[in-house]
């Protein structure tokens, strides 16, 4: 994994020019989950890699696991290769799969990983809804929940398209971990897990929102 992380940072550091903010926000303990919102396919690369690298080559735990969806990332065997070897945890078609729950439920304790609450990519670039799905991975397993903006990737990676562009302007900013313990004590339903998700989606958007005042502020420049 260390070897894919370091070619995926190269490729958006230099390849691509990518700003990164609020990196301390982060940390570098287990059980830590970064939620974010979701502009092209290879969203988690970035995410993860800028989140944790290069402390990731000494502490193997923080390299991230990365939910994927099967129709993406295990529709070929090269693809598989690739997916598997940075941690992936496969996703079937409809994203109601218990089984993949039941793994993230397994290995977040232990690890880091990266999610992203849409449950599919940004049509127009904006921060959409979360779904419920995360908010039950979150009351299930108590993370550090870090809110993850990213914004650019639409123009790397754009639905239908399958190789990523160069030159672009990418930027991620992690917020500080989100406090959710109100709702901690309520029942563990869905309701529960829609307002975790909700209140993180809140901060996802501000920090977006963030962003996109940055990139228009260095246009003028």
């Amino acid at each position: 994994p260390n070897l894919s992380v370091t070619a995926l940072w190269a490729f958006f550091k230099i390849l691509n020019r990518t700003t990164v903010i609020g990196q301390h926000n982060v940390g570098s303990e287990p059980n830590t989950l970064l939620l974010s919102n979701h502009q092209s396919m290879i969203d988690s690369f970035p995410v993860g890699a800028f989140g944790f690298f290069p402390r990731s080559l000494f502490k193997p735990h923080l390299v991230p696991w990365n939910p994927a969806a099967v129709e993406n990332f295990y529709k070929s065997p090269v693809m598989s290769w690739f997916a598997d070897n940075y941690k992936c945890i496969p996703i079937k078609e409809g994203r109601r799969d218990l089984r993949a729950l039941h793994r993230m439920v397994e290995v977040l304790p232990h690890g880091v990983m990266t999610l992203f609450p849409e449950g599919g990519r940004s049509r127009n670039g904006l921060v959409g809804e979360g779904r419920a799905g995360s908010g039950v991975l979150i009351l299930r397993t108590r993370p550090r929940v870090i809110p993850v903006a990213i914004d650019g990737m639409q123009d790397v990676l754009p639905i239908g398209r399958t190789i990523p562009r160069i030159f672009r302007r990418i930027y991620i900013s992690y917020g500080p971990p989100v406090d959710y313990s109100e709702f901690l004590g309520q029942p563990r339903d869905k309701g529960a897990a829609q307002a975790v998700v909700d209140k993180v989606m809140d901060a996802i958007r501000t920090q977006h929102e963030e962003i996109r005042k940055l990139r228009v502020a260095r246009r003028r420049r």
